[in-house]
């Protein structure tokens, strides 16, 4: 199995490789990991694969979290792998730190995560635990240095995401909650505004329902 392989296996679930690692000895993975493959939505087709699916019809909590850990197991069950999620815990897994050290992701100007394609729209669904050593693609550098406008750094109306500051998530929940927050609704103005994401093909209905999620409605 390649990382092209698996990439192929996870796009037809409506997933797709968004990172990967070889671990080192200081690492904290499960026993006998030789790679760590971080999945992500495949932008546009996961959203149309989500909806079809059983789980997000049922009418049940957490339809998302459970269609993930379906469809997962089918991509890991063949490999030997183990599959991590972010959700689970405590203790969580490092998802994050993950992402950076794949050097396929970057800290932006505003603190969010950047992902070479997928821009500030990178999420993950899932980490993939092999004992395979797959090989890796060439290591990457971050966009954001040759982004010459920086948009995301002024594109929150109420200065929630901005530069040299913490996420403000009351003022960005009361905004989203305002008759002034409808098209932030529909997907964070700042992760619209990086030139990348435009590129990506993430549906308005896909960030409507992770906005609604956020907000615990």
């Amino acid at each position: 199995m390649s990382l092209e392989a698996l990439g192929t296996a996870a796009r037809s679930v409506g997933l797709a490789v968004r990172g990967a690692l070889h671990p080192e000895p200081s690492d904290i993975f499960p026993e006998r990991t030789r790679t760590l493959v971080l999945l992500g939505p495949d932008e546009p087709d996961f959203w149309e694969i989500f909806t079809s699916s059983s789980e997000y019809g049922d009418g049940e909590q957490h339809p998302l979290d459970r269609w993930s850990k379906r469809v997962v197991a089918s991509l890991a069950e063949p490999l030997h792998g183990t599959a991590l999620f972010p959700y689970d815990g405590p203790p969580y897994a490092p998802f994050l730190q993950w992402a950076e050290q794949s050097l396929e992701s970057w800290p932006s100007p505003v603190g969010l995560l950047v992902h070479k394609t997928a821009g500030l729209f990178i999420s993950f669904r899932t980490a993939l635990a092999l004992p395979q050593r797959l090989e890796l693609p060439p290591l990457g550098e971050s966009p954001c240095k040759t982004c010459e406008t920086r948009p995301c750094e002024t594109a929150c109306p109420v200065g929630a995401l901005a530069p040299a500051q913490d996420y403000d998530v009351p003022a960005c929940t009361a905004h989203l909650r305002s008759p002034d927050g409808t098209k932030c609704r529909n997907g964070c103005l700042v992760r619209r505004a990086c030139p990348i994401s435009k590129t990506f093909g993430r549906l308005p209905e896909q960030s409507a329902f992770h906005m609604r999620a956020f907000l615990g409605e």
